[in-house]
């Protein structure tokens, strides 16, 4: 069933009005017609719709029945990815967002390969940013996850202090099992969400050839959680999938 993310002020008197790319991808794209059903979601409620009238410029739809979102991990997850080589952050931030990442936030540490180029900076965001919302319309999410422009290593570290939890993945030897770590974290997640609020966990990874030493040491001061992924290497497009995997598993099934 076509997903749609909207405004709530697009739902009013029991009618949601799609607008712009919406509007065009449900009327051309997808050539709806009245009595097609769809998903709607203000990313606070989704509602399930009937399809009544097109114009070209707008759509719109009956609400049939509405229900607070449930397709949302019991954490926000953000993740802070240091830039690979091609297009293999395309595919991270596709799998991640499948997997319940909430933000990504791409970064520049002294083992990546590629580096970002200003002039295009801002359409690559757009394009990742895209790339996000077609993954939470294809998994049913009910938020659009977020892309923010690529920072540098040491504006990451800042940005992700007041987290609730903070996995830095490192292959080093003096780290922590991320299963060990998880359950160290579960009573202070659990008093979080007992309080109202969602717990932040955030998430580093590195390029293809993982954090210097001297990277890892200035992530351990913050007090970072350092932690291993198990007893083999893994590629850095799939090492976020993997951790995310972990916690849906830990804290949500």
């Amino acid at each position: 069933m076509p997903r749609f993310f909207i405004e709530p002020s697009d739902v009013r008197d029991g009618t949601v009005t799609l607008t712009g790319e919406n509007a065009h991808h449900a009327s051309y794209s997808l050539r709806l017609a009245p009595g097609d059903r769809i998903k709607v979601c203000d990313q606070q409620t989704a509602y399930l719709c009937e399809m009544v009238s097109f114009d070209g410029e707008t759509a719109t739809a009956r609400v049939l029945s509405s229900s607070p979102i449930d397709t949302e991990p019991p954490f926000a997850a953000r993740l802070y990815q240091a830039l690979p080589k091609g297009d293999k952050l395309d595919t991270i931030i596709q799998k991640a967002v499948e997997c319940g990442v909430c933000q990504v936030i791409p970064f520049e540490s002294g083992r990546c390969i590629v580096r970002a180029k200003p002039e295009a900076e801002a359409r690559k965001t757009e394009r990742r940013c895209r790339i996000a919302e077609e993954a939470a319309k294809q998994c049913g999410r009910g938020i659009i996850p977020t892309v923010k422009p690529t920072v540098p290593f040491s504006e990451a570290l800042k940005a992700a202090e007041g987290a609730d939890l903070v996995l830095f993945c490192y292959e080093g030897s003096t780290v922590t099992p991320l299963p060990v770590l998880v359950e160290q974290a579960r009573p202070r997640l659990d008093a979080i969400l007992a309080e109202g609020r969602t717990p932040e966990i955030a998430i580093f990874v590195g390029s293809e050839g993982g954090f210097s030493p001297e990277e890892a040491e200035t992530a351990r001061a913050l007090g970072f959680a350092m932690t291993g992924l198990g007893k083999r290497i893994l590629r850095t497009e799939t090492a976020s999938g993997f951790v995310l995997s972990c916690l849906i598993y830990a804290l949500e099934l």
